[in-house]
């Protein structure tokens, strides 16, 4: 996963690269193809502000989180994105088995000749 981090009225870190890196590496066990994941770090009077744009072939993600510490931040805007992917997911293989069902009971409808079809 390409991983680009943008730090806005904060200093930029390399722990907070690194944590981040850690945390995005763990989705990728959730993909199924390469992704670029653009992650945007800011800092707003006492708000800590991290927006994450997930981008994976045609699906693309945005999550973004707010809180007064940055780790809290980055761990539940890396919850929100994952719940997404596996919503996804889970979509997907809904789709897929619906289409296997509807093969399967094609298949299994017969034509008598009169233009009735019956289940065999």
């Amino acid at each position: 996963m390409r991983i680009s981090v943008v730090f806005k009225n904060l200093e930029s870190s390399t722990r907070i690269k690194t944590y981040l890196e850690e945390k995005l590496s763990r989705l990728d066990r959730l993909l199924d193809q390469p992704a670029a994941a653009h992650v945007a770090v800011r800092a707003e009077k006492l708000r800590r502000i991290v927006d994450i744009h997930l981008a994976v072939g045609r699906l693309d993600i945005h999550a973004s989180e707010e809180n007064t510490e940055l780790h809290a931040a980055i761990d539940l805007v890396i919850d929100k994105v994952k719940k997404q992917l596996n919503k996804h997911r889970e979509k997907q293989n809904e789709r897929r088995t619906r289409a296997g069902s509807r093969e399967a009971m094609d298949a299994r409808l017969v034509s008598n000749g009169s233009g009735n079809l019956y289940l065999n």
